[in-house]
C-alpha cells in the first residue's frame, strides 16, 4: 500500500473527526469549523501585514537556529577534545534542558529588548540538542580509524574532514531537524509572551484576547505549515549534499 495514500487518508480522517466535533459543539468561539478557519486564513493571507509578520518571525527563529547550530558544534568539539570543556558545559546543558521555556522567556525579558527575545530563546533551546548529538557523534567515532589516521600521518584537519565529519554527518542531520522543531515551538512561544511589534506570536495573542478563534486557528495553521515546509526543506538540503 502506498505510504502517501495512507498518510493522506489518515489526515482526511482527522479532518472529518475535527469537523464532526466542531458541528456537535456548534459554537465557532470554542471550536470553529474547517471552513471558518480556511476563510480566516485566506482573509489574513491577502493582507500585507500578514506576510510582514511571517517574514519577521522567520528571521528571528532562523537567526536563533543558525547561531545555535554553530555554537552547539563548537561547544561539542570543546567538550570532546578537552575534559575540562565537558565538565564545564555538561551541568549548564542539563540546567537549560530542565528549565521550563516560559521561565527563560520571562527572565530574558528583563535583560534584552522584546524583539530579540525569540532569537535568544530559539538559540537557547536548540544549543543542547546540537551539542548532545554532535558530542555523541564525536564520542562514537571508530578509534581504529583514528589510529590508522595517526599511522598515515593525518593532521587534525584531515581527521576532521575525512573521519569526524563523515561519522558525525547523520548526527548533525538529526540535530538540525530536531532542533528546528524546538526553535519553532520556543520561538513562537517567546513571541506570544514578549510580543514584538511584527510577529506571529503577537497575532496569536491578540486573536485570543479579542476572542477571534477562527483567526487564532488560522495563525496556528500558519505556524504548522511553515514548520513542515522548513523541516522538509532542511531534509532535502541534506539529501542533496549526501548525493
Amino acid at each position: 500500500m502506498n505510504n502517501k495514500r495512507v498518510k493522506l487518508g489518515v489526515i482526511l480522517l482527522y479532518f472529518v473527526i475535527y469537523e464532526l466535533i466542531s458541528k456537535s459543539i456548534g459554537e465557532s468561539l470554542l471550536l470553529p469549523s474547517i471552513g471558518e478557519v480556511l476563510k480566516a486564513f485566506l482573509l489574513l493571507a491577502v493582507e500585507k501585514t500578514f506576510w510582514i509578520n511571517v517574514f519577521c518571525s522567520l528571521i528571528r527563529i532562523f537567526s536563533g537556529f543558525i547561531l545555535a547550530v554553530l555554537a552547539g558544534c563548537v561547544l561539542a568539539a570543546l567538550s570532546y577534545f578537552t575534559k575540562f570543556g565537558y565538565v564545564l558545559l555538561s551541568p549548564l546543558i542539563t540546567v537549560i534542558r530542565s528549565t521550563p521555556v516560559a521561565s527563560f522567556i520571562i527572565l530574558t525579558l528583563l535583560w534584552i529588548k522584546s524583539g530579540y527575545v525569540p532569537v535568544f530563546i530559539s538559540f537557547l533551546m536548540v544549543v543542547p540538542v546540537v551539542w548532545g548529538n554532535i558530542y555523541e557523534g564525536l564520542k562514537t567515532t571508530d578509534l581504529k580509524l583514528l589510529q590508522m589516521a595517526d599511522v598515515f600521518g593525518f593532521g587534525a584537519w584531515k581527521k576532521l574532514r575525512y573521519i569526524y565529519s563523515v561519522h558525525c554527518a547523520p548526527f548533525f542531520t538529526t540535530a538540525c531537524v530536531t532542533g528546528l522543531g524546538f526553535a519553532w515551538k520556543s520561538g513562537i512561544a517567546a513571541e506570544v509572551i514578549s510580543m514584538p511589534k511584527f510577529s506571529i506570536g503577537r497575532r496569536l495573542y491578540e486573536s485570543k484576547v479579542y476572542l477571534e478563534t477562527p483567526q487564532l486557528f488560522a495563525w496556528t495553521l500558519t505556524v504548522i505549515a511553515l514548520s513542515i515546509v522548513a523541516e522538509k526543506g532542511i531534509k532535502r538540503i541534506f539529501k542533496m549534499k549526501a548525493k
